[in-house]
């Protein structure tokens, strides 16, 4: 035993020395950064040269560096590749931020990088990655990749359609290609593990530094490619509290119709990204300002200023309650944030039904969600375990007034669902006659009396029946008289 212990710290001194060493003498790219002076950090530069910004510039502290990334990216220059922590990553450690992800960037293709890791996948055909699997952990790993119009684009690895969307992008090259390629300059920075500076192609780090949000290129030309930057400019102006550059946000008006030709599943994700990661408010701000929200949530935006429904509180009480849950580390479920802002579409429904059929209101009300529902997923695809909770969550509402079966209620697996859209409701100004109070009361044990229920000196009052004798029936057939 003690020699498998031994063994086993021998084993972690290796381990400590070897990754100790990486740090101080860390292998070198096929281009390092002091090849090229650094210019001065908020110096606007010519797309596409060359900015290195030393450690003791950025001064992004190592240990915020994620582990399983920077193994990665050691793995990849061990085999010869190149390899960077890139995006988002580096952005959000810049902007004094915990990073949701890492992801890395390679001059390796999808097919070169998956040997190289024991636990690693690729996935995509529009456009391939590699995931590396640390646990529940998940590295992305991307190929550099180069314009359609470059001498490796043979018409296989990169096709757009006539509108200029993308419909396959694995054209690749080099690390100033890709990151021209990028959608944003705030998202086109490289975090060199050779010497620790950061390599800027794209002047990514001055417009960090002047809460800028710039896309790459011609803007018109890049939404048409990829209708979803116009949903991320918004994204990152609400999370960083950036501006978005006036060249950029100019045509995102007149362009905004090419959401809608964006696949509904892609846009579901596309809506949690907004909607769930902690800026909900700020979020949706950004998308009115754009008239983006319309393409995400058409019955919900067609009745945002309505005089009637209190829709417009709602959704932002809504997204306010998801915010301060994702603040405080407690988990979402996207089903209570669709059931919340659909809600007013339904009640419309339910009214304009109720005008046209004599149908009882529990089937009105499955009649309007089946019509709600159907209009929204032509928007953003919703799967079915999600759109089944959304209809339980309505469905309570029209149960909650039942107060005389409360118990039964409670006992529904969705119930602390409904019961926090009812306290949403009562919150945006609905009048619901103190139910969710009555609720809140019943729940802390207090148990409000039921209007059926009769009072206790009704009860005292009540004289007991004796309780009533059971006649006993005898086995043995009955006997006539004359026997």
């Amino acid at each position: 035993m003690e020699s498998i212990l031994l063994l086993l710290f021998g084993f972690g001194l290796l381990g400590a020395f070897y990754w100790t060493t990486r740090v101080k003498n860390p292998p070198t790219s096929t281009e390092t950064s002091s090849s090229v002076e650094p210019a001065q950090e908020t110096e606007i530069l010519p797309l596409g040269q060359r900015r290195a910004i030393p450690e003791s510039i950025h001064q992004i502290p190592r240990h915020a560096l994620d582990d399983n990334a920077m193994r990665v990216v050691y793995r990849l220059l061990d085999a010869g590749y190149e390899g960077y922590l890139v995006g988002g990553c580096v952005r959000d450690l810049l902007a004094g931020k915990n990073p949701k992800d890492f992801d890395v960037a390679t001059s390796a293709t999808p097919e070169q990088a998956e040997p190289l890791f024991n636990r690693a996948r690729l996935i995509g055909r529009r456009f391939k990655l590699v995931h590396v699997r640390f646990g529940r952990e998940v590295i992305e790993v991307a190929t550099f990749r180069a314009a359609h119009d470059s001498e490796q684009n043979s018409g296989e690895h990169g096709r757009q359609a006539a509108s200029g969307m993308i419909l396959r992008d694995n054209v690749y090259g080099n690390i100033e290609d890709d990151a021209l390629r990028r959608d944003f300059s705030i998202n086109a920075l490289y975090y060199n593990v050779s010497d620790h500076s950061i390599l800027d192609f794209a002047n990514g780090y001055p417009d960090l530094l002047a809460k800028r949000i710039r896309i790459i290129g011609d803007a018109s030309e890049r939404y048409r490619e990829d209708p979803v930057r116009m949903l991320r400019a918004a994204r990152f102006a609400a999370k960083l509290d950036f501006e978005i550059e006036e060249s950029t946000a100019a045509p995102i008006h007149q362009l905004a119709p090419l959401i809608g030709k964006v696949a509904p599943a892609r846009m579901f994700d596309e809506v949690l990204k907004l909607l769930q990661t902690g800026h909900g408010v700020a979020t949706l701000r950004q998308l009115v300002r754009f008239d983006m929200f319309k393409y995400l949530l058409p019955g919900a935006d067609r009745m945002l200023n309505s005089e009637i429904y209190a829709v417009e509180a709602l959704v932002n009480n809504a997204l306010r309650n998801t915010d301060r849950r994702l603040s405080q580390g407690k988990n979402v479920n996207p089903a209570f944030l669709f059931a919340a802002m659909l809600w007013y579409p339904l009640v419309e429904r339910m009214e304009k039904l109720a005008k046209r059929s004599e149908l009882p209101p529990l089937q009105r009300l499955h009649e309007a969600a089946n019509q709600v529902l159907a209009e929204q997923i032509k928007a953003t695809a919703i799967p079915r375990r999600f759109s089944t909770m959304i209809r339980e969550i309505w469905e309570l509402q029209h149960r909650l007034p039942r107060k005389d079966r409360a118990d039964q209620i409670m006992e529904n697996p969705r119930f602390r669902a409904g019961y926090d859209l009812l306290l949403l409701r009562e919150e945006s100004g609905e009048d619901l006659g103190g139910l969710g109070a009555w609720w809140t009361d019943y729940q802390r044990g207090a148990k409000p009396r039921m209007h059926s229920e009769p009072r206790a000196e009704e009860r005292q009052d009540e004289r007991k029946r004796p309780p009533r004798r059971r006649r006993r029936r005898s086995s043995a057939p009955r006997q006539g008289s004359d026997s």
